[in-house]
């Protein structure tokens, strides 16, 4: 009697299911979803936290100003603040720009650290006296000049400003022009600023 046998196929393969394919593709977008999302949340921690910073400063230079009756880095009767501090010219006017050398601009973070407005070491006055800020720049200066709009008066300027959150906080709080308001750019050309680029910003006192 011959026996038969039945051969099972040992070579076949299996592929994944559209179910399968269906649910690895949502699990993927639920990642990219989270990510994007928690990139979004960390962007916007950041640009508030350099709205925090600029309006903190604007408050240290009121607070000074109301207390010592002078312009940090211009006041020219010291007395009060401390024997140690470096005296302006008390004209009513912060001298200088960008601070890069000793001179009132840069006189100012002395002055209000010697005053215990903000922390930091009063003891420095040259390029290395500027606080940074939430993107890496320098808080320059807070000085008195037309850059930006063409209007002189006292700014807050700031380096290294990514240009989408330039544009974001002119468009906040100002009128969204690079050229003029209280929020403007220091040097470059047009109404608009560059997204991709990082610069200089002044912010009207």
């Amino acid at each position: 009697m011959e026996r038969q046998f039945s051969t099972v196929n040992k070579n076949k393969q299996s592929g994944f299911t559209l179910v399968e394919i269906a649910i690895v593709l949502v699990i993927i977008g639920l990642i990219l979803g989270g990510v994007l999302k928690g990139q979004v949340l960390i962007d916007n921690a950041k640009y508030k936290n350099f709205v925090k910073q600029m309006e903190s400063y604007r408050g240290a230079f009121y607070t000074f100003q109301d207390t010592y009756r002078g312009l940090p880095g211009d006041i020219s009767n010291i007395t009060a603040l401390d024997p140690g501090a470096v005296a302006g010219n008390g004209n009513g006017r912060i001298a200088g720009g960008l601070c890069n050398t000793a001179e009132e601009s840069c006189n100012v973070w002395s002055h209000l650290r010697y005053a215990g407005i903000i922390p930091g070491d009063p003891s420095v006055i040259d390029a290395a006296a500027p606080p940074a800020h939430t993107y890496g720049g320098l808080v320059s200066s807070i000085s008195t000049g037309t850059w930006g709009n063409g209007v002189r008066e006292t700014k807050i300027l700031s380096q290294d400003v990514p240009g989408d959150v330039a544009q974001r906080y002119d468009n906040e709080f100002d009128d969204g022009d690079a050229t003029s308001g209280d929020v403007a750019r220091r040097g470059g050309s047009g109404a608009t600023y560059d997204l991709t680029a990082t610069l200089n910003m002044t912010i009207s006192i």
